[in-house]
């Protein structure tokens, strides 16, 4: 079948903000979906509320909409666009959520709007719980016992007649939302309660538990005649009761016999069938050993975390092939790189891939380390070996949380054998290594393979692994022989994780391995579906090296590894911007990275894909392999500049601005003498590296101070405090934080507007895109800020000030590329908070606002361009448009948090909003958040008592608005005295009715409370939580209030008809 010529215009939904169980994997397949659609002539309308995407860059669609994900707003771009189709499934569930909606609400049928890819009664089948097991059931595909139900009484009454332990999963929700293992009747009205909320259509299916079976899923591609092919078979690691996005999985499966997954192909080819897909589809099921049942746990008609993982695993890129598939095309029509065309694939391979997930407990201390049917993770990573010893190495170290191996963890030490039994009965973050812990300490395979229900075969090769550490502690460096070297670099040990082993240099072991023949070799994995292309992975396993060598100029860059809190998207953005202006260079790109959900591990992103860990030893090997001129380490985050100087000490040319600069301006001591030397305003400051110099140190500065770590990335360990038993209490765990490098303390600047700029300097020329009004004050991590470009209160003094400013530092630092600094304005005098002579977080948001792509000319700074070169690009038009930036969090995944800003940063995501002026820009960026702000309705306030002198301007807002204001009793009399009507509430404990009857009522429409002071008693976070338990917007500062006020009479005003991204940079 050739293209659909039915139609010429394709609207594609996008997924949003990156949160925990939808993140940037679909970028990765929005973006391919849009090269495949315009390489067959199509035009693309592409809808997205996340900036920090390649899908949003104007150049990637023809019509770029950023815009709330709500089906109002997508029903004003259908009606100005009229696109021919939508195509649903590359959006994770946000957009087959609001496809769905589109379509109920007659939208589509309104404006003509076809649906390609999955037909809408096909992700009924797939969404819908009851649908779904009536399918099942006609096509004779087993599945656990479940019931539905829409409200408590009838879940108590199927779980008493299932038994208990029971499983809760709420329909049309993403990872895990809302759901949950019960164990009791208690538990079951609570995890039952949250989950009806959090379902699309308030429903929940009641299953029965089948904890501890296996976890196995299949990733299939069905096309319109009917042709099914299998891409991937996942094995999870981990059993039944943790959710896949946190299990440990490999591909392809090692301990399912072939039977056994004919029989799950067989089931997973009946169901897409009956469902009606045509392109990807992932299909999970449950699997006892015991009695040989299978179950089939649930379908995502649509790619999905699995699908990206799949697809970088086996080299079929399954969202460009659906996209394919959605347009007509088939199978048939494909080529194969092995064998004619793509209806003959079948998933080969002589490698193991293994998948890790990455967690931020350490962001929420608040939160129980457990992990269960609610996904937590924040990232992830994958790892490519010769076997599976070598590729679960490999993930250990591609994790980045400073291991490079299972051993050695010292909190796990300390723990006896018995402890660590306990430990490994509940799924955890730190399981593998507890595990790996508790057989160093005599624990048996059996006694582990009873406790977490994990296959044999895992644990006995974990086992193996101990063995082999124990033999070479015990024969040491002298004792152990070369064969035995280059044994243990088979089995994936590291080279760092040996010179712990056996007590020597890193440099060491690579020296002594090297010379017993044990180097890295490099093998191919070809891609499906288009001609020539290929990625690649290292092993020291006994294979041939059959990666060839270009002798054409090229470039290293590095890219972020593991999506995490403070290192996310935004940061594989710069890195693709990179790769694309170098193929603009006609130099080759040689990309290095791990994560399996990012667009700059897709194969034709650079010229050159290496899917390895970002370690010394790893990029070492590929760089002697390729001898490339140069290695870019400033859009990678933090994790290339923690290698950067061990990387130049070992001969590599690092571009750009040089180690030593970097690490010179993350050096507070230092930062602070150029300061003063450049004349450059500081907050009163200084450094200490004990408990007596830091008190001393607190008195001397004054109170309120900011402390932080030195090397830190998302405010990892900083802190507000305001007494010196706080200061006491936090230098012993931020020392422990970083113990080579000393603490910095700040006088914290109470009450200054924060803003930072990203700049670009040659050395010689320093040029100032914009510069971002913070929105929050000083003191809230600017990753967790709202922003506002242009900046809206800073007077053109200040502004001329910092621009001057930071073309002194650029020079200071001999910046050549990209510059971040961070400000803080207090008392009409410009203070310099930081200064970080990298790519900072903030470069997707500048560049879409501005229009100046800030990476791709860094890029040509550091190979040696002038500034001069890129002046047409370098244009600061005056904006006669707003851009506001709004972090997105992961609170509603941690109900026990307090959601609560700070210094260290805690949102996940980011979404952007787009308007003629700041008010409405505000007003969507918060809709684009998923907290509208309500336009009528009634408000509660409960401020502290320090910053009760601020709120005036805010309740008189509130009142001219015509919002009924109740207050807790301090802010109640406040407002009272300073004539304000209002109502007095009770906080809970003071009687009723009291805060949370007016929550759970739905009285309130707008909650604003900044935090208690951490002297006050009561504790008042209850109110935080249960604004997001109950959906209800809330403010914890000033400064958002206020701004809250701005967009609500903005929203009120005027509607405005949506503009495309391309309109506004165009100034139409």
């Amino acid at each position: 079948m050739p293209k659909r010529t039915d139609i010429k215009k394709i609207l594609i939904i996008g997924s949003g903000p990156i949160i925990i169980g939808q993140a940037c994997e679909f970028d990765y397949s929005g973006t391919q979906a849009c090269k495949a659609l315009r390489k067959l002539g199509y035009e693309i309308v592409l809808v997205n509320s996340n900036p920090a995407t390649i899908m949003t860059d104007p150049g990637t669609a023809d019509h770029t909409y950023i815009e709330p994900l709500t089906v109002d707003r997508l029903e004003k771009i259908i009606e100005k666009e009229r696109p021919d189709a939508l195509l649903p499934n590359l959006g994770g569930q946000t957009a087959l959520n609001l496809s769905t909606a589109l379509h109920e609400e007659g939208i589509l049928k309104k404006y003509g709007v076809k649906v390609i890819g999955v037909d809408l009664d096909a992700i009924q089948r797939g969404e819908d719980r009851i649908i779904f097991k009536e399918t099942m059931k006609k096509i004779g595909v087993p599945m656990a016992k479940s019931e539905p139900c829409t409200s408590l009484e009838e879940a108590e009454k199927i779980a008493n007649d299932f038994g208990y332990p029971v499983v809760l999963r709420p329909a049309y929700t993403m990872g895990g939302t809302g759901g949950g293992i019960v164990y009791n009747v208690e538990e079951l009205r609570e995890v039952c309660a949250r989950g009806l909320e959090a379902s699309l259509i308030h429903q929940v299916l009641i299953e029965e538990c089948v904890t501890g079976w296996m976890e196995l899923e299949l990733e299939v591609v069905r096309d319109a005649e009917g042709n099914k092919i299998t891409v991937c078979f996942i094995e999870n690691v981990d059993p039944m009761g943790t959710h896949t996005g946190d299990s440990f999985c490999v591909a392809p499966m090692l301990t399912v016999p072939e039977s056994l997954q004919k029989r799950l192909q067989d089931y997973a080819y009946r169901i897409v069938d009956e469902v009606g897909i045509t392109g990807g589809g992932n299909v999970q099921f449950s699997y006892n050993p015991a009695d040989d049942r299978i179950i089939v746990i649930e379908i995502n008609p649509r790619t999905s975390r699995s699908s990206a993982l799949a697809s970088k695993a086996t080299g079929f890129p399954i969202a460009s092939v659906s996209t394919l598939l959605a347009a007509g095309l088939t199978l048939k029509e494909l080529p194969y790189w092995k064998e004619g065309t793509l209806e003959k694939y079948v998933p080969t391979g002589d490698y193991v891939v293994v998948k890790f997930a990455r967690w931020a407990f350490e962001k929420f201390p608040q939160a129980a380390d457990c992990l269960g049917t609610q996904m937590k993770a924040v990232g992830e990573m994958m790892s490519i070996g010769q076997n599976f010893k070598e590729a679960f190495q490999k993930g250990i170290r591609s994790l980045e949380i400073g291991r490079y191996g299972l051993g050695f963890v010292k909190k796990i030490e300390k723990l006896s054998a018995e402890e660590l039994k306990q430990k490994i009965v509940t799924p955890n973050s730190q399981r593998f290594f507890q595990i790996y812990e508790a057989m160093k300490k005599g624990v048996t395979v059996d006694e582990v393979v009873k406790a977490t229900k994990i296959t044999r075969y895992f644990i006995e090769q974990m086992y193996e692994l101990v063995q082999s550490e124990l033999d070479m502690i015990a024969k040491g460096w002298n004792g152990i022989t070369d064969a035995e070297l280059v044994q243990a670099k088979r089995d994936g040990f590291a080279d760092k994780y040996l010179a712990r082993i056996f007590n020597v240099t890193e440099i060491e072991v690579r020296n002594r391995r090297r010379a017993a023949g044990a180097k890295a070799v490099f093998r191919a994995i070809p891609v499906s579906g288009v001609e020539n292309q290929e990625y690649y992975y290292s092993t020291y396993a006994d294979v041939e090296d059959n990666v060839k060598v270009s002798d054409k100029r090229k470039i290293m860059i590095l890219g972020g590894g593991p999506n995490r809190i403070g290192q996310g998207i935004e940061f594989d953005y710069t890195c693709v911007h990179a790769a694309f202006a170098l193929r603009d260079e006609n130099c080759e790109s040689v990309m290095i990275n791990c994560n399996p959900e990012t667009v700059s591990t897709d194969y034709d992103t650079s010229n050159k894909l290496y899917f390895e860990p970002l370690t010394v030893e790893d990029v070492l090997a590929i760089y002697e392999k390729e001898q490339p001129e140069g290695v870019i380490v400033q859009f990678g985050g933090q994790t290339p500049l923690n290698i950067a100087q061990e990387l130049k000490d070992a001969g590599l040319n690092i571009l750009g601005t040089q180690p030593e600069g970097i690490r010179l301006a993350e050096d507070r001591e230092y930062f602070r003498e150029r300061m003063i030397a450049l004349g450059i305003p500081q907050p009163k400051s200084g450094t200490a590296i004990s408990l007596e110099e830091a008190i001393a140190l607190g008195n001397e500065v004054g109170y309120p101070v900011m402390v932080r770590p030195s090397f830190v990335l998302g405010g990892r360990g900083m802190a507000v405090l305001h007494n010196e038993e706080e200061l006491k209490k936090y230098a012993v765990e931020a020392i422990q934080v970083s113990p080579e490098y000393p603490m910095l303390i700040d006088r914290f600047l109470d009450n200054a507007t924060e803003c930072e700029v990203d700049a670009l300097s040659d050395g010689k020329t320093t040029f100032l895109a914009t510069v971002m009004e913070h929105i929050e004050l000083a003191g809230i991590h600017s990753g967790d800020s709202a922003c506002a470009i242009p900046p809206v209160t800073l007077k053109q003094e200040h502004l001329d000030t910092i621009e001057r400013y930071s073309a002194a530092i650029a020079a200071d630092f001999k910046v050549e590329g990209i510059l971040n600094v961070q400000y803080a304005v207090c008392d009409d005098v410009v203070y310099i908070i930081e200064a970080n002579p990298r790519a900072s977080r903030t470069v997707p948001l500048v560049a879409k606002v501005t229009g100046v792509p800030l990476a791709r000319i860094a890029t040509g700074l550091m190979l040696g361009h002038p500034m001069e070169e890129f002046k047409p690009l370098l244009k600061r038009k005056s904006s006669n448009y707003y851009g506001v930036k709004e972090a997105v969090f992961p609170f509603n995944m941690f109900p026990e948090v307090d959601p609560i800003l700070g210094p260290e940063m805690r949102a996940t995501g980011e979404v952007m909003g787009l308007a003629d002026n700041f008010g409405l820009a505000y007003f969507k960026a918060q809709e684009a958040a998923g907290g509208k702000l309500p336009l009528e309705g009634t408000a509660l306030i409960s401020v502290n008592k320090k910053e009760r002198q601020y709120l005036l301007p805010v309740a008189q807002g509130l009142k001219s608005l015509g919002f009924p204001i109740y207050a807790t009793e301090g802010t109640s009399k406040y407002l009272t005295e300073n004539g304000i009507e209002n109502t007095m509430i009770n906080k809970i404990g003071e009687g009723r009715p009291d805060v949370s009857d007016l929550i759970k009522n739905h009285t309130v429409n707008l909650i604003i409370n900044t935090p208690k002071d951490k002297t006050e008693k009561r504790d008042d976070s209850y109110i935080r939580m249960m604004a997001i338990q109950y959906k209800i917007p809330f403010m914890t500062t000033i400064a958002a209030a206020k701004a809250t006020i701005s967009g609500i009479e903005a929203a009120r005003k005027q509607a405005i008809p949506p503009k495309s991204l391309q309109e506004y940079h165009s100034g139409k």
